[in-house]
């Protein structure tokens, strides 16, 4: 509760303003909030999940450090954190609770969603987690029980399918940082999220009471989903306090962060504009005055190197740092969880895998085109960079045409090759987490070196709730707590 209340101190002031002349009301504390109007928790709540991830950017390949061993870089992490619990999912509650006292059911729709994406994106980092106790410390469940990962997806699909049925698409949201009340929105990302969960858990059949594939189907048939990127799960960001862009002013971007060359290299080999906005020149080319759309002005160090080899190549003045765009333009692009160009490539693979009827290069087309349109709508002065494009010429070109009749692992390694050159700075760790479920696209590797499967269960859920997190690892992982323990849902 104390993490609510700190979250209600800081919005509060922006809604309860009113002067009251009955002494009691005077002599209550103005700081212990008793209620508050959900859309205060719904800005709140929004603008902490929106936000941009940058730990993915290593462990996919995209970027690289040089002042030192980055662990995800090098795939040596270990513990994952539970702060969604007392951040996200605390508020999440409340803002449902509060919904409830005046029976509204669209913040109760949009908080099983956030619900829904907060839990699923903890339980593919750790497995089991706390999920029907958990949040529940004013119930005096104080030590939530583990659920297993499979009980976790199961229940997540259904209190999505419980916030379509509940949302209504004809009443505006006030609070809305996402969707601008657009409740209809709130709806297309709500279904191509259940998509998403699905599509995760293409290893399995089943998950609880769904049969993976007929569920998908169900859904891509018959509910409303995203259609263009104006539906995109995206948080904009604006010139203000609190308001700018994840990474503006990000002194390690400005210093010591590089661009992969696995990641520039599959930019390079088809002659792909939208390098140029994810990447800067290296000095060397600056310094001999090439174009900005000269596909040799841009190198990336090798992620299985050591950090002091990339470094030599700062030295040499032929590696590429990061878009200046991403640490100094307080606005930049919008961070999104999850884009219409995502759900068109999880459609794609939906129907190279039978689960749906349809092309599966249509949707493969739509997303390239839909990513494209991306750039070109959200970065500054895209014309610099996009000059003279075409993106149909583009999709006939030798390594991005796409074939219908090809054999599965060629379609999928087409499509989620595509769909990792989407997500830099979008998307969470949603590309390692397809380099887990499908193999592609195909990182480097140190020799010795997996890639991990999972995080550990962080240090405070020992001291604090020992037996259950104890009992959830007999369970998975024969009692070892190791990242490279597989969970269910890669089984």
């Amino acid at each position: 509760m104390k993490n609510i209340i700190k979250s209600l101190i800081v919005i509060g002031a922006f809604t309860f303003t009113s002067c009251e002349s009955n002494l009691d009301k005077i002599n209550e504390n103005p700081n212990d909030q008793s209620s508050i109007h959900p859309r205060s928790l719904l800005t709140y709540v929004s603008m902490n999940t929106f936000q941009v991830n940058g730990d993915n950017m290593y462990a996919s390949r995209m970027m690289i450090g040089t002042d030192g061993e980055n662990i995800y870089q090098y795939m040596k992490w270990n513990d994952a954190s539970f702060e969604v619990y007392t951040k996200g999912l605390l508020n999440t509650v409340k803002m449902m609770q509060e919904a409830e006292k005046i029976n509204n059911k669209n913040y109760i729709a949009i908080g099983k969603f956030l619900r829904a994406y907060q839990f699923f994106n903890i339980s593919l980092k750790v497995g089991s987690a706390p999920y029907s106790e958990a949040v529940k410390g004013e119930s005096g469940i104080t030590q939530p029980k583990y659920d297993s990962q499979e009980a976790i997806m199961s229940g997540i699909l259904s209190e999505l399918k419980e916030a379509n049925d509940l949302i209504n698409s004809n009443d505006k949201i006030e609070g809305d940082i996402i969707y601008n009340g657009d409740a209809s929105k709130w709806k297309k990302l709500i279904n191509s999220f259940r998509l998403k969960i699905l599509m995760t858990l293409s290893r399995k059949s089943t998950v609880g009471s769904y049969t993976i594939a007929s569920e998908f189907a169900a859904i891509a048939g018959s509910q409303p989903l995203m259609t263009s990127i104006i539906d995109n799960g995206e948080l904009k960001f604006a010139d203000a306090a609190d308001s700018r862009y994840t990474m503006f002013n990000n002194s390690g971007y400005g210093s010591s962060l590089y661009m992969a060359d696995y990641f520039i290299n599959l930019f390079k080999e088809r002659k792909d504009p939208r390098l140029f906005t994810f990447a800067a020149q290296t000095t060397g080319a600056k310094e001999a005055g090439k174009a900005i759309t000269d596909f040799t002005a841009y190198n990336g160090g090798n992620p299985i190197s050591s950090y002091s080899d990339n470094a030599a190549l700062i030295t040499a003045k032929n590696i590429s740092k990061v878009n200046d765009r991403f640490y100094k333009d307080p606005t930049n692009e919008p961070s999104s969880i999850l884009s219409y160009p995502e759900l068109e490539f999880i459609l794609a693979e939906a129907t190279a895998r039978g689960w749906i009827s349809g092309s599966a290069k249509a949707h493969y087309d739509n997303a390239i085109r839909a990513s494209f349109s991306f750039y070109q709508t959200y970065v500054k002065n895209p014309g610099q960079y996009f000059a003279g494009f075409d993106v149909n010429q583009y999709l006939t070109t030798p390594l991005v045409m796409y074939d219908n009749s090809a054999p599965l692992q060629v379609q999928l390694e087409r499509i989620i090759t595509q769909k990792y050159m989407t997500m830099f700075h979008q998307s969470q760790w949603t590309s390692y987490y397809d380099y887990l479920r499908t193999g592609f696209p195909d990182y480097p590797l140190q020799n010795g070196v997996s890639a991990p499967f999972r995080f550990r269960y962080p240090q405070s859920e020992y001291n604090y709730n020992g037996s259950n997190v104890k009992a959830a690892l007999a369970a998975q992982y024969g009692g070892n707590d190791n990242i490279n323990a597989k969970p269910w849902w890669l089984q």
